[in-house]
This record gives C-alpha cells, sequence and structure tokens, in this order.
C-alpha cells in the first residue's frame, strides 16, 4: 500500500490528521523558539516549504500537542501554553491590478484572525485594525501574541515590472508591518518569510531587532530535504522505484540528487534537496521531470538577464561580493541576489577572506531548463525556437552526424547580442557547453586527464565527441592538439566511436568560421 504525500498540501494541521508523510523539522523549531530573539524573518525560493513552516509554528503556539506526538518537539522542554496568534498568508492574491486587492486579503486575514479569537477589528485602516488586534488579543488571553507572515513579498514581487504599483504596494506594507515595532511589548513571536529582502519596506529598516535567518548556518535545512531525511524518511518510495525501474540503489540516489539536490542557503556546505520537485517525483512513478521549474517560467528574470547584458554564459561560477549579494534596492536591483533568492542559483561556494560569493545552477533541473529559457529568448530574433535547435542537434549527435550538429549550432551563435560576446575560446566553449547540458548529454568541459585537458566532451550510448576550439586559428590546429596530447585515449577499446572535431571560431563574424572532425572507431 502506498503511503499518502503531501504534494501540494501545505498544512500542518491536515497532514496530521490525515496521515501524510511529514519530514520532521520540530527539532529545529523549538531550537528556534527557545532560543534568543522572538522576531524572525526566513528568505527561500517559492514552493520550499515555508507555507508548511509557518502552518507548523501556528500550531506550536496554538498549544496543540496531540498534532505533535511522536515527532522531537514532544520530547523536548516546551510548556504547550496556548496563545493568541495572527496568521497572514499573502499568497491569496493576485496584485497586479494594484492595491485595492493588497487592502481586501489583509482585511480578509485580519477579520478571520479576530473570529478565531472570538474578537472584532477596531480602527478605519488596515495598520491600525492590525495593531488593536493584536493589543485585543494580548489583553483578552492573557497571553502574548504569535504573528506569522507568509510570503511578505507577494504583493511587491507580482508588481515589480511596474515601477508606479510596485512603490504604492510598498508604501502600503510599510505602513502595515511598521506596527510590529511600537507593538513589541504584545508580542511573542514574529515570523515572516519571503522570497525577496526588500530594504525598502520598513520591517527591515524599523524593526532592527528582527534577525534574518535567511544565510544562517543553524537554520540551513529549515526548509527543505536533507540528504539524510531523504533516505529515512521515504525507504518505502524509494524501494518501489528502485522495483520497477531495476536501477541499482547507488545509481538511483545519485541521479536523484543530480536532479533535484543542490540548494546551499549558508556558509555551511549543506545542501538540500527542493521537496516540492522530490515529492512530484515520488508521487510520478519517479519520473524525473522539471516539475518545480514548470510550475513558474522566470520570466521577469530572463528580461533582466538580457538587459544587463549577463549572458547566457555568465551564470556558471558567478562570483558575488557580500555587499552585492545582500542589495535588495528595486531601484538598484542586481540580477545576481534575485536569481540566488528565487532559487535559480545557490551558494556553489563561500570565501571568508574575500567575502565573495560563489553562485551556480543548483542542479540539473534549473540548468537545464534556466538555459531553455534564456536559449528561447536569444533565439526569437532569428526565427528559431530552443525546441528547433535541440531536436535538430539532439538528432546529429544520436547517429554520429558532426556537420549537421554544427550546423544546428550557427543559429544559436548567430542570435546571441552583439554587445555581449566575448572574443575569447572559452566564451564558445562554455556556450556549446550549455547547449549540450539542456539537451541532457553527458557533457564535460576542461576535462583533465594525464595529457592534458580536453575543452569539451559529449558522451553518448554509441558515440565520444571531443571538440578543441580555436580562435581565428585554423580547424587543422585543433585536431593537431587532440592527436598530439591523445585526448580519446582512456575511451579506446570502449567500444563506441570516436570523434576528434576540431573547430575554428570567427571573431569578425561572432559565430563557428569552420570545423573538421575525424572518426575512429573501437
Amino acid at each position: 500500500m502506498k503511503r499518502l504525500l503531501p504534494v501540494g498540501i501545505q498544512d500542518f494541521v491536515s497532514i496530521r490528521e490525515d496521515g501524510f508523510c511529514y519530514v520532521d523539522k520540530t527539532e529545529r523549531i523549538h531550537q528556534l523558539i527557545t532560543g534568543s530573539g522572538r522576531a524572525f524573518f526566513l528568505s527561500r525560493p517559492r514552493r520550499f516549504g515555508k507555507s508548511m513552516l509557518c502552518s507548523t509554528l501556528e500550531a506550536v503556539f496554538e498549544g496543540r500537542r496531540e498534532l505533535f506526538n511522536g515527532l522531537a518537539i514532544d520530547g523536548l522542554d516546551w510548556g504547550w501554553k496556548k496563545h493568541p496568534v495572527i496568521r497572514i498568508d499573502m499568497n491569496s492574491g493576485d496584485y497586479t491590478e494594484g492595491t485595492t486587492v493588497l487592502k481586501a486579503v489583509l482585511r480578509d486575514a485580519l477579520e478571520n484572525a479576530a473570529i478565531g479569537m472570538g474578537l472584532k477589528l477596531r480602527g478605519e485602516i488596515e495598520p491600525l485594525q492590525f495593531a488593536n488586534l493584536i493589543r485585543d488579543a494580548h489583553r483578552k488571553y492573557g497571553e502574548r501574541v504569535a504573528v506569522i507572515i507568509d510570503e511578505y513579498d507577494k504583493p511587491m514581487l507580482d508588481t515589480i515590472g511596474k515601477l508606479e504599483i510596485h512603490g504604492e504596494m510598498r508604501a502600503q506594507l510599510k505602513g502595515f508591518y511598521g506596527i510590529l515595532k511600537p507593538s513589541d511589548r504584545h508580542l511573542k513571536f514574529v515570523f515572516l518569510t519571503g522570497v525577496t529582502k526588500f530594504s525598502h519596506v520598513s520591517i527591515f529598516s524599523d524593526l532592527n531587532h528582527l534577525t534574518d535567518l535567511t544565510l544562517s548556518p543553524r537554520y540551513a535545512d529549515l526548509c527543505g530535504i536533507t540528504q539524510e531525511e531523504l533516505e529515512t524518511c521515504f525507504v518505502p518510495e524509494i524501494e518501489s522505484v528502485l522495483e520497477e525501474t531495476g536501477l541499482s540503489r547507488g545509481d538511483y540516489l545519485e541521479k536523484l540528487r543530480r536532479y533535484y539536490n543542490g540548494y546551499r542557503f549558508s556558509e555551511k556546505p549543506l545542501k538540500v534537496y527542493n521537496p516540492f520537485g522530490l515529492l512530484q517525483h515520488f508521487a510520478n512513478e519517479g519520473k524525473f521531470l522539471p516539475y518545480w521549474y514548470e510550475t513558474g517560467t522566470p520570466t521577469f528574470l530572463i528580461k533582466l538577464i538580457v538587459e544587463q547584458k549577463l549572458g547566457i554564459l555568465n551564470l556558471c561560477d558567478m562570483q558575488v561580493g557580500d555587499r552585492d549579494f545582500r542589495r535588495y534596492d528595486i531601484e538598484n536591483m542586481g540580477v545576481q541576489p534575485l536569481l540566488y533568492q528565487s532559487g535559480y542559483l545557490t551558494i556553489k561556494d563561500y570565501d571568508e577572506k574575500s567575502r565573495l560569493y560563489t553562485l551556480d545552477f543548483p542542479n540539473v533541473e534549473v540548468h537545464s531548463c534556466f538555459a531553455g529559457s534564456l536559449t528561447d529568448q536569444y533565439l526569437r530574433s532569428s526565427g528559431e525556437t530552443s525546441d528547433g535547435l535541440n531536436t535538430r542537434l539532439l538528432q546529429a549527435l544520436l547517429k554520429g552526424d558532426v556537420d549537421g550538429a554544427m550546423e544546428a549550432l550557427r543559429p544559436f551563435f548567430a542570435s546571441i547580442p552583439y554587445d555581449i560576446i566575448k572574443d575569447s575560446e572559452n566564451y564558445y566553449q562554455t556556450a556549446v557547453h550549455l547547449i549540450f547540458f539542456i539537451l541532457g548529454f553527458n557533457c564535460r568541459s576542461e576535462v583533465r586527464i594525464a595529457a592534458g585537458r580536453i575543452d569539451t566532451l559529449v558522451e553518448t550510448e554509441d558515440y565520444v565527441y571531443c571538440f578543441e576550439f580555436k580562435l581565428d586559428r585554423p580547424v587543422e590546429e585543433a585536431l593537431a592538439q587532440i592527436d598530439g596530447k591523445e585526448y580519446l585515449l582512456p575511451w579506446t577499446g570502449s567500444g563506441k566511436t570516436l570523434f576528434k572535431v576540431g573547430v575554428s571560431l570567427d571573431t569578425e563574424k561572432r559565430n563557428i568560421g569552420g570545423w573538421k572532425s575525424l572518426e575512429s572507431r573501437q
């Protein structure tokens, strides 16, 4: 009998009462609510378990101990005192039409909280109603209030491309969130989640005791699923997939890791899985599909990348200074923090001395899909689509047609804006790598072997392609280097057809100038 997986369910009470699988995060929650401070902010990408965390915190502060039977917090020191809770979920509105929707969402949330506590709203405007509700709840119940606000920044993210409406949203939210600081003596706990930390919203400029957990090593796994949690909490699902597919356990877990793991949220080298993608994978009989990416194509970010002329290649191993990494003003918004906070890039490394973060794609799902979206953006001017390019290139490589593959690549290079192309072998090499990666091939660049480093190596079931790139130099020179350093020697005897491919790059035409391939069967 298959277990119930909480696919799309973000309510802790429903999960516990209806017997759904739950990954126990309550030990970490206990650490949070019993430690120093009582006002916190956590930024995580969409569909990463923030709403589930908020729902769990709500049940904790409501004193609903029966829901936590068998979980870690049930055996820890916690009084289970019942506190009044005001929970506001900003997910429920589409804010592109203006502040009318925002006002309706806030008023509805406050009214529902008031009804739940047997109170009535007092005041004409939402900030005043919020402040009065906190004070009235404290007075009525004799216990300070827990305020939990989920996706606080959705009104601003929805309007980020509409500056006038965005400014109005920010002004409204500044007044609403701004009442939390003067209400401090009535508050037991404050917790906000979001995708982005907008510094001009007064919650961050005025509420100076708010602790930002976003990059905290201690809470790096507060959302997301660790490797240990995967292998201990999802044993039945893993065994079911292994039985259906015949894969070895090691190969399957490695594929899972490459496709859905890789998110890192602190200096601590701990990586977690995207819970949405992982649950969808198990619910769909172990199919490896881009579940998370398909829930929201990053149209605005794609446009921002093109406007800032980062190009399709500058996203791998991107280095960002600590100051830039924490800059969140819409008037001076760099794409790097947004890409990180939105989940399209993650921390690959952090150098404490230079205070430089190295960002990269977290996994195969995001890398491949995001590169495909960028490719579509660039190819529009040529009348080509990434699907068309991918189909022709895929078919060529699968049947050993080097000429067809290189011809398929020409429109892609021709479509890249002139001012983001760099006159370097590495630029073109990386472009080819990205395209092959989108197709899902086993593609490696700068492959180190005993004799040197191969520019790009692509391996299919039947073929191995060794590419060597030369800038404004003859293809024969590239082929001579492959032969001279015996780059394909490690694949001799593999039974695959080996291709040596020399490519000449034309900086004047900003494209592939010419190529030549030599074939040998093993």
